[in-house]
Protein backbone atom coordinates (compact mmCIF):
# COMPACT_ATOMS: atom_id res chain seq x y z
CA UNK A 1 0.00 0.00 0.00
CA UNK A 2 0.97 3.68 -0.62
CA UNK A 3 -0.01 7.19 -0.59
CA UNK A 4 -0.18 8.67 -4.83
CA UNK A 5 1.44 12.24 -4.71
CA UNK A 6 -1.15 14.52 -5.82
CA UNK A 7 -0.52 17.57 -8.56
CA UNK A 8 -1.10 20.48 -8.07
CA UNK A 9 -5.02 22.10 -9.05
CA UNK A 10 -4.43 22.76 -12.76
CA UNK A 11 -6.69 24.96 -14.70
CA UNK A 12 -8.52 23.40 -17.65
CA UNK A 13 -7.43 23.85 -21.09
CA UNK A 14 -9.38 26.87 -23.30
CA UNK A 15 -9.20 24.36 -26.18
CA UNK A 16 -11.35 21.97 -23.89
CA UNK A 17 -13.52 24.14 -22.11
CA UNK A 18 -15.72 26.99 -22.16
CA UNK A 19 -15.69 29.33 -19.12
CA UNK A 20 -13.25 28.05 -15.76
CA UNK A 21 -12.68 24.48 -15.04
CA UNK A 22 -10.00 23.50 -12.91
CA UNK A 23 -9.44 19.80 -12.34
CA UNK A 24 -6.95 17.65 -9.42
CA UNK A 25 -5.65 14.34 -11.16
CA UNK A 26 -6.36 12.44 -8.08
CA UNK A 27 -5.34 9.14 -9.96
CA UNK A 28 -3.71 7.76 -13.06
CA UNK A 29 -3.40 3.50 -12.75
CA UNK A 30 -0.18 2.21 -13.92
CA UNK A 31 -0.66 -1.69 -15.57
CA UNK A 32 -2.49 -3.64 -14.86
CA UNK A 33 -4.40 -0.60 -13.25
CA UNK A 34 -5.54 1.70 -16.81
CA UNK A 35 -7.75 3.78 -14.12
CA UNK A 36 -7.85 7.31 -14.12
CA UNK A 37 -9.87 9.70 -11.84
CA UNK A 38 -10.11 13.40 -11.63
CA UNK A 39 -11.80 15.82 -9.67
CA UNK A 40 -13.11 18.42 -11.39
CA UNK A 41 -14.74 22.22 -10.33
CA UNK A 42 -16.71 24.05 -12.90
CA UNK A 43 -17.84 27.85 -12.81
CA UNK A 44 -21.13 28.93 -13.26
CA UNK A 45 -21.32 28.20 -17.14
CA UNK A 46 -18.44 26.51 -17.78
CA UNK A 47 -18.43 23.31 -19.42
CA UNK A 48 -16.24 20.72 -22.01
CA UNK A 49 -16.09 21.05 -25.59
CA UNK A 50 -17.92 17.94 -27.28
CA UNK A 51 -15.69 15.00 -26.61
CA UNK A 52 -15.68 11.35 -26.20
CA UNK A 53 -13.84 8.35 -24.67
CA UNK A 54 -12.80 5.20 -25.80
CA UNK A 55 -13.78 3.16 -22.36
CA UNK A 56 -16.81 5.48 -21.51
CA UNK A 57 -16.59 7.81 -18.59
CA UNK A 58 -18.56 8.29 -15.48
CA UNK A 59 -19.48 11.26 -13.44
CA UNK A 60 -20.62 11.30 -9.96
CA UNK A 61 -21.70 14.90 -9.10
CA UNK A 62 -20.40 16.01 -5.90
CA UNK A 63 -21.79 19.98 -5.57
CA UNK A 64 -24.02 21.95 -7.53
CA UNK A 65 -26.15 20.57 -10.82
CA UNK A 66 -24.51 18.71 -13.66
CA UNK A 67 -25.65 19.07 -17.08
CA UNK A 68 -24.47 16.34 -19.32
CA UNK A 69 -25.52 16.36 -22.94
CA UNK A 70 -25.89 13.59 -25.85
CA UNK A 71 -25.27 15.11 -29.58
CA UNK A 72 -29.21 13.75 -29.85
CA UNK A 73 -29.81 16.97 -27.72
CA UNK A 74 -30.53 15.43 -24.42
CA UNK A 75 -29.51 17.51 -22.20
CA UNK A 76 -29.48 16.07 -18.37
CA UNK A 77 -29.70 17.45 -15.17
CA UNK A 78 -27.92 15.32 -12.48
CA UNK A 79 -27.45 15.95 -8.43
CA UNK A 80 -25.32 15.52 -6.19
CA UNK A 81 -24.59 11.79 -4.95
CA UNK A 82 -25.76 11.27 -8.53
CA UNK A 83 -24.17 8.90 -10.91
CA UNK A 84 -24.11 8.99 -14.98
CA UNK A 85 -22.20 6.72 -16.76
CA UNK A 86 -21.32 7.67 -20.73
CA UNK A 87 -20.85 4.21 -22.90
CA UNK A 88 -17.54 4.07 -24.86
CA UNK A 89 -17.22 6.47 -27.85
CA UNK A 90 -20.95 8.55 -26.87
CA UNK A 91 -20.08 12.20 -27.94
CA UNK A 92 -20.96 14.25 -24.84
CA UNK A 93 -20.27 17.55 -23.14
CA UNK A 94 -20.58 18.17 -19.19
CA UNK A 95 -20.66 21.24 -17.18
CA UNK A 96 -22.17 23.63 -14.64
CA UNK A 97 -25.35 25.56 -14.91
CA UNK A 98 -25.75 29.08 -15.65
CA UNK A 99 -25.72 30.21 -12.12
CA UNK A 100 -23.90 27.95 -9.88
CA UNK A 101 -20.96 25.77 -9.37
CA UNK A 102 -20.65 22.10 -10.22
CA UNK A 103 -18.12 19.60 -8.84
CA UNK A 104 -17.56 16.59 -10.06
CA UNK A 105 -15.39 13.12 -9.98
CA UNK A 106 -14.51 11.97 -13.51
CA UNK A 107 -13.92 8.59 -14.19
CA UNK A 108 -12.75 6.34 -17.14
CA UNK A 109 -9.99 3.81 -18.24
CA UNK A 110 -7.12 4.29 -20.76
CA UNK A 111 -7.35 1.80 -23.50
CA UNK A 112 -6.01 -1.64 -23.29
CA UNK A 113 -2.02 -2.05 -23.90
CA UNK A 114 -1.92 -2.84 -27.88
CA UNK A 115 -4.96 -0.48 -28.47
CA UNK A 116 -3.62 3.12 -29.93
CA UNK A 117 -6.89 4.76 -29.22
CA UNK A 118 -6.65 8.07 -27.51
CA UNK A 119 -8.30 7.99 -23.74
CA UNK A 120 -10.11 10.94 -24.74
CA UNK A 121 -10.90 12.87 -28.22
CA UNK A 122 -11.36 15.94 -27.89
CA UNK A 123 -13.82 17.79 -30.80
CA UNK A 124 -15.44 21.60 -30.96
CA UNK A 125 -16.92 23.78 -28.33
CA UNK A 126 -20.62 23.27 -27.26
CA UNK A 127 -22.78 26.19 -28.90
CA UNK A 128 -25.28 28.43 -26.56
CA UNK A 129 -28.26 27.01 -28.56
CA UNK A 130 -26.90 23.12 -27.55
CA UNK A 131 -25.80 24.51 -23.83
CA UNK A 132 -29.20 26.44 -22.94
CA UNK A 133 -31.33 24.01 -24.75
CA UNK A 134 -34.10 22.05 -23.05
CA UNK A 135 -32.99 20.02 -20.15
CA UNK A 136 -34.16 16.43 -18.43
CA UNK A 137 -34.21 16.03 -14.71
CA UNK A 138 -32.54 13.10 -13.87
CA UNK A 139 -34.99 12.60 -10.55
Amino acid sequence: MEFVHQQATAKGPEEWFTGDVWFDALYAGTEPSRMRANMVRFSPGARTAWHHHAVGQTLHVVAGTALVGTRDGTVLEAYPGETVTCPPGEEHWHGATEDRFMEHLALWEAPAPGDDRPETTWLEKVTEEQYTGPRTRSR
